[in-house]
């Protein structure tokens, strides 16, 4: 499934934001990008680099391969598996929720080896002689997990306690 389709790189960037409920002066904020400059490259004035990409996704808290494919500078290789396609279509979750389900997924798949030498089917799990539990997490990753927890400092991450 590919990805939603709009009018420019701007669009997206302005449905992404609007999704994820921030104004754009939050997300000039975020990103580091001046007001200015991020309007008009929500309505198609300016074409960013990929820098700029990469600080707007940052901001927006999404994958920066999203925004380079949406762009233009980079292709869409890897057909989507029916995983991402399922996730993409469920209409329960928020964009962003969706985006994060997708990174974690990717996370894994590039974590385990490719071919035959382990299925879904019978994965037994793999204990090297570093646990998975000590392993820190990619940034990306972590960034996108931010919301939902707090960081211990270590790059694993640890559940928020809610109290009240």
């Amino acid at each position: 499934m590919a990805l939603p389709k709009v009018g420019s790189i701007g669009e997206y960037i302005r449905e992404q934001r609007q999704q994820a409920k921030i104004s754009l002066r939050q997300l000039s904020a975020a990103a580091g990008v001046s007001n200015p400059y991020l309007s008009q490259i929500e309505r198609g004035l300016r074409k960013p680099s990929a820098e700029i990409l990469n600080q707007i996704a940052k901001g927006l808290r999404i994958s920066s391969q999203a925004l380079y494919v949406q762009a233009g500078l980079i292709e869409d290789r890897e057909p989507p598996s029916d995983v991402i396609t399922t996730i993409r279509a469920d209409a329960h979750l928020t964009e962003r929720q969706r985006q994060v389900l997708i990174d974690i997924y990717e996370s894994f798949r590039k974590e385990n080896p490719t071919g035959d030498e382990q299925t879904s089917q019978n994965a037994q799990p793999r204990r090297d002689s570093e646990t998975d539990d000590e392993q820190p997490l990619p940034p990306e990753l972590l960034a996108a997990l931010e919301p939902y927890a707090a960081s211990a400092g270590n790059g694993t991450v640890n559940p928020e306690t809610k109290e009240g």
